[in-house]
């Protein structure tokens, strides 16, 4: 396990390359990080770059159109998943029940590219499987965001394999659960910062994720990400080059009963030696389960007598409840 400056980073292609022996030992490795901070570098990931750099570079070229012209792909209603979502409409840290200023970002946001055939459940259809308002501009931005997307919804699968082995479970133990997964990507942007923020204003507020886990393409040389270390102190996480930032998500914290650690973290707003309030860009891919999956804690995380922290939930309804608790 190699370590850039102190943050684990873990090689995907190794893993799945690896005998049975070396499996363990390495799924190991991620249940040590898991039950520390819950975040993690992943390299040899096997998503082509021409991939990475299509998805960027049309989302930036969106968020550098005029604000009008992203405004016409806007969610039509608060609480819309997805679509353009302007700036100073959503607050995270509501999501943990602290009420503050609404964070400094702006963001476009897709779900899955097709609906399960036979689901007729009416809050999946209007939530989770609501229409995706695509921009008009940039040309090609839809094509490379359904190649980007198809591509964390494999490396996603992966990674989850990934997890199975290192709590002690068959590598395809969890694939059932997230067959039709309701998994969100966003490109978020954090304009550059002309006036001071209120008090208590960060690009994005402390919070966790909702789901099993995240997969985060942060901006090269960038800073502002930061997680709550196990100590209490807020921590920066740094971009590696060629990998992607994984963390964990509430689901996998239930699933294991809280041995593994749904990790707050922040964008905080950048210092003068971090470049000032430069603009800041970063894509995050949100796994989550199918929607009627049932998540209760897993039986080899509960000693005999033992009761569980958590009662089952349905990703769903668990998810819906959260995003819209953090919307304005």
């Amino acid at each position: 396990m190699a370590r850039t400056a102190a943050f684990p980073v873990f090689d995907l292609g190794r893993f799945e390359k690896a005998g049975g022996a070396e499996r363990e030992v390495l799924g190991a490795e991620v249940d040590g990080i898991c039950r520390s901070t819950g975040f993690l570098a992943i390299t040899n990931h096997g998503v082509p770059q021409s991939v990475i750099d299509g998805v960027w570079n049309q989302a930036k070229a969106f968020f550098d159109l005029p604000y009008d012209e992203k405004n016409a792909a806007r969610a039509p209603y608060a609480g819309y998943p997805y679509g353009y979502l302007g700036p100073k409409l959503e607050a995270l840290a509501k999501s943990k029940g602290v009420d503050t200023p609404p964070d400094l970002k702006e963001s476009f946001n897709g779900g899955p590219l097709s609906v399960p055939a036979g689901l007729d459940d009416k809050d999946a259809l209007a939530f989770c499987y609501a229409e995706t308002i695509w921009p008009a501009t940039p040309a090609g931005f839809r094509a490379a965001w359904t190649t980007y997307y198809e591509a964390m919804e494999d490396l996603a699968q992966r990674i989850m394999r990934v997890f199975a082995v290192a709590i002690g479970l068959p590598e395809r133990y969890f694939d059932s659960f997230i067959d039709h997964p309701i998994s969100a990507l966003r490109a978020l942007n954090y304009p550059e910062q002309s006036v001071p923020p209120e008090p208590g204003q960060l690009r994005a507020g402390a919070h966790t994720d909702y789901g099993t886990l995240t997969i985060l393409l942060p901006q090269e040389g960038s800073k502002g990400l930061e997680i709550l270390s196990p100590d209490g102190e807020w921590t920066p996480v740094p971009p590696v080059p060629g990998a992607f930032v994984i963390n964990i998500g509430d689901l996998m914290g239930l699933w294991t009963n809280d041995r593994w650690v749904s990790t707050l973290h922040r964008v905080v707003n950048p210092g003068v030696d971090e470049g000032g309030g430069e603009r800041r860009q970063s894509l995050a891919f949100f796994h989550q389960p199918n929607w009627d999956a049932e998540i209760a804690v897993l039986p080899p995380f509960l000693a005999a007598g033992e009761r569980p922290k958590y009662e089952p939930v349905r990703s769903g309804p668990y998810l819906m409840s959260k995003f819209r608790s953090t919307t304005k």
